[in-house]
């Protein structure tokens, strides 16, 4: 193919041709013809020439050019594309490093070979313009439902066709036994579209949270106009749902409206979920009211939260108990996602048996350690004092409330509690100290004797040992392992440390040692509560 008698309108008639075809920039297209003219040119003066080729986007001439640009001596590798100062100085006038000197050289004819290379650099050029026009066209789709033909099958995992582009329905994102055949209509959830090396990647999901509440949005006008919001889902895929639902218009019933007349809206849900059934809850502020709604249909007698925890304690009757758990403890796990919250739940004979056991653990504690006959220390239980510190360190008016209790009682009461604390506090500094535990931990503020005591046990003996502990190591936590929650016992779990008090001392230690330097320390919390804020506005 020789440029130099071919049609040079017909240059830019393929590119506009291709470009409509592919839906890209015809620019685009040039570009990449300019790329492999060049490649030819270079095959034909050599490789190491610095042959540039430019297409008028106007009447298709194609302009062959050898650039050459000016180095320092030291810096001259290759005398096809480079040259000196001196060097240049024969074809400009006042030569600078920096400077290209530009020569047109006469267009080449494109062999058999040339002419097949210069094609596969357009094709490549033009399959990584229409991989760039889908990432950019689908990106910004993420989160959004959207209808497609089923392709083909591959190993459970279904391509789809989103038409003009295809999109991956992989098996753990279909509905239980879903099986789909070619030409097929599917309706997903773009759950994220990722660039890759070989390409832009389209995940799809149908088990996915959000594609319920995005059907929802699609069935109730009331939530795509905002009057309704959908706070929370809890999904167990194709066998049942919860849904927490808010109305910012009082007139409005939430639950009524995602419902529909006769059950028509959350119906068409159903239909699309391959019969999911779906439980729609009313959302509420308080978490002990919002988890006596996501827990229905089973009735709740009492409920306990413990907010440091993240738990919650719920006393259901006895016949309650099984509806309550639900069918392989389905009820209660989707009320546990929804909620955010670890969920016990125990009958009411349960939670008596409980509270009685704790009942005689504390009277025997008190008769123990302030020798106390047992009627004396019930009735310290009785008035809600649940250990030595309370008693110890109460003010001496909430003691003298207690029948029987004048304040000469009260105050021995408190000098025993304190006489036994400071002797509880002598003896785990001793333990502590016999096991290695080194001043700059004892005397670090904020640690009781008896935390030293167990973090000696635990191998933590000097202050940079405790510096270099995690926060869940002292406080505990939960990780999930093969899909299970399993509990994680901290050091300084039973003291009743928490994450975030934990957080704080480890910081403090590290901070005490140079570890770690509180103005920037200071900086960082004030750009993560900025981005916080930015993120609630």
């Amino acid at each position: 193919m020789a440029i130099t008698s071919a049609n040079q309108l017909e240059l830019l008639q393929t590119a506009e041709a291709v470009a409509r075809e592919k839906m890209i920039d015809p620019g685009l297209v040039v570009e990449a013809m300019e790329e492999s003219l060049a490649r030819a040119a270079k095959s034909r003066y050599g490789a190491e020439m610095d042959i540039r080729v430019s297409i008028d986007r106007k009447t298709g001439k194609a302009t062959f050019t050898r650039v050459r640009t000016v180095v320092e001596d030291e810096e001259l590798e290759n005398y096809q594309a480079e040259m000196t100062v001196e060097q240049a100085r024969q074809y400009m006038e006042s030569p600078e490093v920096g400077d290209v000197f530009v020569e047109e050289v006469p267009p080449v004819e494109m062999g058999r070979i040339a002419a097949q290379s210069a094609k596969q650099v357009i094709l490549q050029k033009v399959r990584e313009a229409e991989r760039d026009r889908q990432y950019e066209e689908f990106k910004d789709r993420a989160g959004t439902i959207i209808n497609g033909a089923v392709k083909r099958e591959e190993f459970g995992n279904v391509i789809v066709d989103l038409g003009g582009a295809e999109a991956v329905l992989r098996r753990n994102d279909k509905i239980g036994r879903e099986s789909y055949r070619p030409n097929d209509r599917v309706r997903a959830y773009i759950k994220e579209v990722r660039r890759e090396v070989r390409g832009h990647q389209i995940f799809l999901s149908r088990t996915a949270p959000e594609f319920m509440a995005e059907l929802f949005k699609m069935e109730v006008p009331e939530i795509y106009d905002g009057i309704i919001e959908v706070k929370a889902v809890a999904r167990d895929p194709g066998s049942r749902a919860k849904i927490a639902v808010i109305s910012y218009d009082g007139s409005i019933d939430p639950v009524g409206a995602c419902v529909g007349m006769r059950g028509s809206r959350v119906q068409a849900v159903v239909n699309e979920l391959q019969g999911e059934k779906i439980d729609i809850i009313p959302w509420n502020e308080d978490q002990p009211t919002f988890l006596v709604n996501a827990l229905q249909p089973a009735e709740v007698s009492k409920v306990v939260l413990d907010e440091e925890a993240g738990k919650i304690e719920v006393v259901v009757p006895e016949e309650q108990l099984s509806l309550a758990i639900g069918r392989r403890g389905q009820n209660v796990r989707l009320a546990s996602q929804l909620t955010g919250l670890d969920i016990d739940i125990m009958t009411e004979a349960e939670e008596s048996a409980r509270r009685q056991k704790e009942f005689e653990a504390r009277t025997k504690l008190f008769m123990d350690s302030l020798d106390l006959d047992e009627f004396f220390a019930q009735l310290l239980v009785s008035e809600g004092f649940t250990n030595l510190e309370e008693v110890a360190y109460v003010e001496i008016d909430e003691l003298l409330v207690i029948d029987g209790v004048d304040e000469g009682t009260a105050q021995e009461l408190q000098t025993r509690a304190r006489e036994f604390l400071e002797a509880q506090a002598k003896a785990a500094l001793d333990s502590a100290r016999a096991l290695g535990a080194e001043d700059s931990l004892i005397e670090f503020e904020g640690l009781t004797p008896q935390m030293v005591e167990a973090l000696a046990k635990d191998d933590v003996k000097t202050l940079e040992d405790f510096a270099t502990c995690a926060d869940w190591e002292l406080a505990g936590g939960w990780t999930t392992v093969d899909g299970e929650r399993v509990k994680d016992d901290g050091v300084l779990e039973p003291f009743g440390v928490s994450l975030e008090e934990a957080q704080d001392l480890v910081m403090t230690a590290r901070i005490m040692l140079g570890w770690v330097d509180p103005a920037e320390l200071a900086q960082t919390e004030e750009d993560g509560e900025s981005v916080d804020e930015e993120a609630e506005a």
